[in-house]
């Protein structure tokens, strides 16, 4: 008998917290949904901002990089066009 006492100590209080749930659930989620969109679009909206941001970066150092590359064969153009002079005497 005291197995059976044991075995039923933990499953009243759980039994009483899963009805307490059940019960509270339908007044509860309403309340909690009508928390949760406007959170969640608050949360999208800033992720979006900061992924546009973060393309404008993006595409402003590809264009920095771009004219950096542009620069560096156009002085490697001139190098190769402009003949050798004779070397410097020291």
């Amino acid at each position: 008998m005291a197995l059976l006492d044991d075995g039923l100590k933990g499953t009243v209080p759980s039994i009483l917290v899963i009805l307490g749930v059940a019960l509270a659930a339908p007044i509860v989620l309403p309340a909690v949904a009508a928390v949760s969109r406007p959170l969640a679009k608050t949360l999208i909206k800033g992720y979006l901002a900061l992924a546009d941001a973060a393309k404008e970066y993006a595409a402003e150092a590809a264009e920095q990089i771009s004219d950096l590359v542009a620069e560096c064969k156009a002085e490697r153009a001139q190098e190769a066009a402009t003949p050798p002079g004779p070397a410097p005497s020291a």
